[in-house]
C-alpha cells in the first residue's frame, strides 16, 4: 500500500521486519546456521564465542527460569530475548509501538529511526535514584525470523558511539535462534537455559 500524501510504501502492522540479508548474515534460524561451527548453547539461542565477550543470565525469581541473556562486549551491553512468532507475519512493528508508549510513560524521550536491522528505537531514559535529571541512552532493535522474533536492547557505548554500535550489532547478527518444533503462542518466550560457566543475574531491563 502507498501513502497518498508521501508516496512511501506503508507496510501492514503485522509485516515482518528484518534486514534483507538476514538469512545469509543473521540473526540466523537454526536451519540456516553452519552446523559444525562452535557455539555457546543457551537453548533458544546460540552465540558464536569471541574474545572479550561475557554472558550474564537473568533469572526470574519465582520460576527460576532464564528470561533474558545479557551480553557484555567492547564497552556495550546487549540484552537479548527470543519469542515465538507466527509463521507468516511479524511482531516487531506492533511491539515497537508498545515499547515507545511504555518508555514515554516512564518519562523517557524516544526517537524512531532506521538502523542496520530496520526500524529501531533510541531512548533517553531517566535514571531511577540517580542525580536529578540524570539519563541513560538505550537502543531497542528487533528482527522477525521464521516463527520467531528476536529483540535486543543495547546500552553503554553501543548506544551512543557508531564504532561501538557496529561491534555490538555484529554480536546480534551472529545469534542463531533455535525455535524448536513445540507449538507456542506468539510472544511467548522461547525457553532459554544456563550454559556451563555462565553467571546468572537478576536486573530488570528497560522496556522489558
Amino acid at each position: 500500500m502507498i501513502d497518498p500524501f508521501t508516496g512511501d510504501e506503508v507496510l501492514p502492522e503485522d509485516a515482518k521486519s528484518a534486514p534483507h540479508d538476514r538469512a545469509e548474515n543473521g540473526p540466523l534460524d537454526e536451519s540456516e546456521a553452519n552446523a559444525v561451527r562452535p557455539y555457546v548453547d543457551l537453548g533458544a539461542i546460540k552465540l558464536v564465542p569471541r574474545e572479550g565477550l561475557q554472558l550474564r543470565l537473568e533469572i526470574e525469581e519465582g520460576t527460576k527460569r532464564v528470561v533474558a541473556v545479557n551480553i557484555d562486549y567492547a564497552g556495550s551491553t546487549l540484552q537479548v530475548q527470543p519469542f515465538a512468532a507466527p509463521r507468516t507475519s511479524g511482531l516487531w512493528n506492533e511491539i515497537r509501538a508498545q515499547i515507545v508508549e511504555q518508555l514515554r510513560s516512564q518519562g523517557a524521550e524516544t526517537q524512531e529511526r532506521v538502523g542496520v536491522f530496520g526500524p529501531e528505537i533510541v531512548a533517553r531514559i531517566p535514571v531511577t535514584g540517580g542525580d536529578p535529571g540524570a539519563t541513560r541512552i538505550a537502543r531497542f532493535v528487533g528482527v522477525d525470523g521464521p516463527r520467531w522474533f528476536l529483540r535486543g536492547v543495547v546500552a553503554g557505548q553501543g548506544a551512543v558511539d557508531a564504532e561501538a554500535a557496529r561491534a555490538i550489532d555484529d554480536v546480534f547478527r551472529s545469534i542463531v535462534v533455535v525455535r524448536g518444533t513445540t507449538p507456542m503462542p506468539p510472544r511467548d518466550l522461547i525457553p532459554l537455559h544456563v550454559p556451563q560457566g555462565a553467571q546468572a543475574a537478576t536486573p530488570s531491563a528497560p522496556g522489558a
